[in-house]
């Protein structure tokens, strides 16, 4: 290690009474499995700690019924019955030397109780932090003293389940200690509430009970957001932020600093495309503490890693995304095989996982959730079962994913693409406003499979029966993609709108290729309702051309609320003058006029509208796939053929990275491995 040039983030710190291997320090993110799916929790963790990381954190642990955030999934801390589960983690964690950590969380009003169905409470009554009809109540001196003991008791079980860090967490305006210190969610006139130091009176007696009850075995991790980014209307990390630090800053063991609420903290890199954004923020607190400091801001360069130790910036390394993106991040920095690293494209399918209450998965790493249940490891696969070739045709996501992983396996493998260039609709979609990061999916697969001497790349090759058929190789993954619909059928509507012959209308390949030749006002109509339409208008709009937004839906772009993104997607357009026409879906065309129909009235609207752009629904460009089976069934060729990605079935990237992912595991599997995977799921104990 003396001649690495990373050496420095393989060096031990000091967290209290425990050291960490390195400066690698996997901070609390969710999941989706928590309490329901531990095993699963406990081996998605643990590939983390044999990637290298030095510390692995659970997500947000309630420690009470009175904090329950059904219907999402996250751990539970509530008694000693949920010790067994938690230490099926912190045993996995580990094996493998590193430390476990827990985030202990009230959650005050950002709890629903819908479970539990007590009343929620927080430092003022108002409304529960989800659109249901229902509100907290304002906690007393007694709920504030029974919140102490619930925290103490959580501590103490925490370290017996086998924890070695455990967290106070006033962070997101997620748990009732930050309530407690944000002036608008604290109106109180007792001792506290008013003042700065009345307000943080709770935070510091946390803090201190903490320490009291475990500080002697576990180190004592405080996780602040010390600005909300709301300027003067909310806290800000030069003032009252900068404040907090000061007055709590050798209190804890380690501060885990990061901005507030989650979607700032969470940025997309569509709107933050900047790694370690978050630095000044942690700057600020490092300056004024002895204690380590970890910190975020989608850290992936090692390089950049190096820097902000070297300038003092921060001790420890923090990741959530990249760790998601690359569990072996800190592996092959050590090794130095930095080129391998799967770099976090910022997209929040992490993210939007949680929000659908579903295991976790990822763009670029298709194997995070399915550690367990398919028993997938990013770095390694199941060997070759014979010596058969394979043939893949179309290098988008699914056939770059499928040719790498069947290369991985050591089967000899050939790829097709039709176009000059290997990516598919990644290279259309990562050339948008915004989107340049999503080149990484690309990238890191082509870079590999470049350097494999058992895969034969082919562009401009577009294959036809005939030429697969002198090739003659007999199992064929065909990932030939989808096309964009031009007639208006999509979500609201499943017949072709009326009148689209008398104007131009194009995909939206078509409409970014040919802006300049646009009539313009261009409509972008949106009846798929998930990210591409709200990227196509801003994008065309930084063109230049006059945008007309209509969706059926009641905002822009409502799949992006998952991803954190909706409000910042619906204040671009309005801020770059795209005009936004929501609840109405277009049921004709006449006289370069859009006839728009009321999504709840059905009242009658007109826009002008020489030119639209249609994002509503894709077809699986099956052709080769359909003549293929045909020859099949008429007896001509035995071909094992399987369609796959968006060829098969289009969705996300995400999905088309791990249908490719799964087709390459399953090559040659017997049909009960095959079944087994697809049937596994923890089931509840009946006793």
């Amino acid at each position: 290690m003396n001649n690495n040039p990373y050496s420095k983030l393989f060096e031990p710190v000091k967290i209290g009474p425990v050291v960490t291997k390195n400066r690698f320090y996997q901070v609390p993110h969710c999941c989706g499995m928590g309490h329901l799916r531990p095993k699963a929790h406990a081996a998605m963790r643990e590939t983390k700690a044999k990637g290298g990381w030095g510390v692995v954190s659970t997500e947000e642990a309630e420690i009470h019924p009175s904090s329950d955030l059904a219907p999402y999934v996250e751990q539970r801390i509530w008694d000693k019955k949920d010790i067994p589960a938690l230490r099926l983690m912190t045993e996995a964690v580990h094996k493998h030397g590193a430390l476990a950590a827990i985030e202990l969380t009230h959650s005050g009003h950002n709890s629903t109780n819908l479970f539990s169905r007590i009343p929620a409470m927080s430092p003022n009554a108002q409304p529960v932090n989800f659109l249901y009809p229902k509100q907290s109540r304002r906690m007393s001196k007694r709920d504030i003293s029974d919140f102490r003991d619930w925290h103490k008791r959580a501590a103490l079980n925490a370290k017996e389940a086998g924890f070695d860090i455990v967290y106070v967490y006033a962070g997101h305006g997620m748990s009732v200690a930050h309530q407690f210190i944000l002036p608008d969610m604290n109106n109180r006139i007792d001792e506290y509430g008013g003042s700065l130091d009345n307000r943080l009176r709770l935070t510091r007696e946390l803090l201190e009970e903490t320490r009291e009850a475990i500080g002697d075995s576990c180190g004592v991790a405080f996780r602040f957001a010390v600005d909300e980014l709301k300027g003067k209307d909310g806290m800000q990390f030069e003032e009252e932020g900068r404040a907090v630090v000061e007055l709590l800053s050798e209190h804890p063991d380690l501060w885990d600093v990061n901005v507030s609420d989650w979607s700032n903290d969470s940025q997309t890199s569509r709107f933050q495309p900047n790694e370690g954004y978050q630095m000044p923020y942690v700057e600020l607190v490092k300056s004024l503490t002895t204690k380590p400091v970890v910190g975020v801001g989608r850290l992936t360069s090692p390089d950049l890693m190096v820097k902000l130790i070297d300038r003092g910036a921060l001790d420890l390394i923090g990741a959530a995304r990249p760790s998601i993106a690359d569990p072996y991040l800190p592996n092959k920095i050590k090794a130095e095989n930095t080129d391998q690293i799967k770099e976090c494209i910022g997209c929040n399918i992490c993210v939007s996982s949680d929000n659908f209450s579903v295991p976790i998965r990822c763009t670029q790493n298709p194997t995070m959730g399915e550690e367990w249940r398919r028993g997938w490891d990013p770095e390694y696969i199941k060997p070759k079962l014979s010596d058969q070739q394979a043939l893949v045709v179309g290098s988008g996501p699914a056939g770059l994913e499928c040719s790498l992983q069947l290369a991985r396996r050591g089967y000899q493998v050939t790829l097709a693409e039709a176009e000059n260039k290997l990516g598919g609709r990644v290279l259309f979609e990562s050339g948008l406003k915004g989107l340049s990061a999503w080149k990484r999916v690309v990238d890191n697969r082509v870079h590999e499979i470049l350097q494999k001497n058992n895969i034969e790349v082919y562009k401009e090759s577009r294959l036809t029966e005939d030429l697969i058929s002198e090739l003659g190789i007999k199992n064929i993954f065909l990932a030939t993609g989808s096309s964009w619909r031009k007639d208006g059928v999509g979500r609201s509507r499943r017949s072709p709108i009326q009148g689209l012959e008398s104007i131009k209308v194009y995909s939206p390949e078509e409409a970014v290729q040919n802006h300049k030749d646009i009539k313009a006002p261009i409509v972008v109509y949106d009846d798929e309702q998930g990210y591409l339409a709200g990227v196509i208008a801003d994008h065309l709009k930084t063109k230049n051309v006059e945008v007309v937004f209509i969706t059926p839906a009641s905002v822009v772009s409502p799949w992006t609320d998952s991803t954190l993104e909706q409000k910042r997607v619906q204040e671009s357009l309005i801020n770059s003058g795209v005009k936004i026409i929501c609840n109405q879906s277009i049921y004709k065309i006449e006289n370069a006029t859009a006839l728009l129909e009321c999504t709840y009235t059905g009242s009658i609207t007109k826009v002008p509208c020489k030119s639209i752009v249609m994002v509503t629904e894709r077809i699986s460009n099956s052709t080769l796939y359909d003549n293929l089976m045909q020859s099949n069934l008429e007896g001509k060729t035995q071909y094992n053929i399987q369609a796959i990605g968006d060829a098969e079935a289009p969705g996300l990237i995400a999905d088309a990275v791990y249908l490719g992912h799964l087709a390459a595991q399953n090559f040659e599997a017997d049909e009960a491995d095959i079944q087994k995977g697809m049937f596994m799921r923890e089931m509840p104990s009946l006793k």
